[in-house]
């Protein structure tokens, strides 16, 4: 009999998935798992995570929650597809090598174009080279291969826009200068949009684990400030929080000492859980919702699958600036958390053009 007090085992049927595919290349060490969302758009698209999960149970919620997370992302971008994302368990440091990438790519070629991988979390633009040579259902390669690159360029230069448009939507003017950001995580994105920051002449402070990162950026950016973790970036007087590591970050703990009006960061998953967002409400903070702002990575990588262009890669993420703005409009006329208004508006779009799925054509 199942321990009650024991929480439920993850579900792809309870997640409404269409597909989950457990992947296993037991001489390359590979273990994986890729799922699909929803294809009502378009073939899913997503990058692939590599990460030292603590159990196999942890991969299939991680890697349920960023594929459905996806199918709303790539829908409020406007883009025509799915949404699907694909997890690696094992430390990238020590079980990456060329043969378990293929063996992966043969696993992605095994779906035909049901689902296109990119870049994630301990992946890189090299990788997806690598996985490209057993599977032809790959963007973010590097620019020598013809691909997009590095992702987190856009996304990072979408979340900029974001803020942007909190800023007009919450002080009347789109201008950062001047205001205290705090940036959590200064990795691929976050030292990026560090960038955008400093050069608009924001009061910047940041924070990272993995020092060498934090004193790259002190080095390049000397106005810059660090503290020590997270928990003291947000009890820092901050006009916006830009959480931009792993998800979770906004808890119960965390929204009650966060001093920040605004929270617009690139990280996925933010809200640890349902309730969350209300209690942003409650606090007077307004929240960009992840997926509506990070936005910039997958549509540089979708732009790939038409032969890779940068500036009209960049162009297309311009638009996270009036699609944030319509969002945090919306919640205000409505009443409602910025995330459900971000929710119903990508579901209003799958629903609308995924019925036109429906009238066939030959």
């Amino acid at each position: 009999m199942t321990d009650p007090s024991t929480p439920p085992a993850p579900s792809a049927f309870g997640s409404h998935h269409e597909q989950v595919v457990f992947c296993h290349d037991e001489a390359t060490g590979l273990k994986a798992i890729i799922a699909i969302y929803s294809t009502a758009l378009g073939p899913a698209l997503g990058g692939t995570r590599f990460y030292p999960y603590a159990s196999e149970a942890a991969a299939l919620t991680d890697v349920l929650n960023l594929s459905q997370g996806m199918a709303y992302k790539n829908a409020l971008a406007g883009l025509d597809l799915g949404g699907g994302k694909a997890v690696i368990i094992g430390d990238p440091r020590t079980l990456k090598t060329e043969a378990l990438l293929r063996a992966y790519g043969r696993f992605v070629q095994s779906l035909n174009g049901r689902y296109f991988t990119a870049c994630d979390v301990g992946t890189f633009s090299p990788d997806m080279d690598l996985i490209a040579r057993e599977c032809e259902f790959v963007t973010g390669r590097t620019v020598e291969h013809g691909g997009a690159g590095d992702s987190s360029v856009l996304t990072a230069f979408g979340v900029y826009q974001g803020m942007r448009a909190s800023a007009q939507h919450l002080w009347g003017d789109t201008s950062l200068a001047g205001r205290r950001i705090g940036v959590a995580g200064v990795g691929k994105v976050g030292r990026h949009l560090v960038g955008h920051l400093v050069d608009e002449g924001a009061d910047v402070v940041i924070t990272d684990p993995y020092e060498p990162a934090v004193a790259a950026l002190a080095a390049t950016y000397p106005s810059i400030t660090a503290v020590a973790d997270t928990d003291a970036l947000i009890r820092e007087p901050l006009d916006v929080y830009a959480p931009c590591a792993l998800g979770g970050a906004l808890n119960d703990d965390s929204v009650e000492v966060l001093t920040a009006q605004v929270v617009c960061g690139a990280a996925n998953n933010q809200l640890a859980h349902d309730g969350i967002e209300k209690r942003l409400q409650e606090r007077g903070i307004t929240y960009a919702p992840d997926y509506c702002v990070n936005a910039g990575g997958v549509i540089q990588v979708a732009d790939e699958l038409e032969g890779f262009d940068f500036d009209r890669a960049k162009m297309r993420a311009t638009s996270i600036y009036d699609t944030t703005l319509g969002v945090l409009e919306h919640a205000q006329a409505e009443g409602i958390s910025p995330s459900l208004a971000a929710d119903r508006m990508a579901e209003k779009r799958m629903r609308d053009v995924g019925r036109l799925r429906q009238v066939y054509l030959p």
